[in-house]
């Protein structure tokens, strides 16, 4: 998920407790909050999920609803959120 900030201090405030209560979910493999280097104020999670099943629960959790409430005036647009396979060479053949 890519957000932009109008508040970046407030976002990082919802997106740090967010990575903290999603890590504890089942199924939650890793969450990392990056921040952009080249563009002020725009910030990048990145979810593993041991399951495509559990990724699609999470984004009906109630912590999942209570961040993107949290989210509001804060961004520039509503967030980018895309879902991704991890391709690894374990996985090329």
């Amino acid at each position: 998920m890519q957000f932009q900030a109008a508040d970046a201090e407030a976002l990082l405030a919802v997106l740090s407790k967010y990575v903290v209560l999603t890590r504890m979910e089942p199924g939650c493999r890793n969450v990392d909050l990056c921040a952009s280097a080249t563009l002020p104020g725009r910030y990048l999670l990145i979810q593993k999920w041991d399951s495509g099943e559990a990724q699609r629960a999470h984004f009906d959790s109630p912590g999942m609803i209570a961040m993107a409430k949290s989210c509001t005036g804060l961004l520039t647009a509503p967030p980018n959120i895309d879902l991704w396979d991890g391709a690894s060479a374990h996985d090329l053949r």
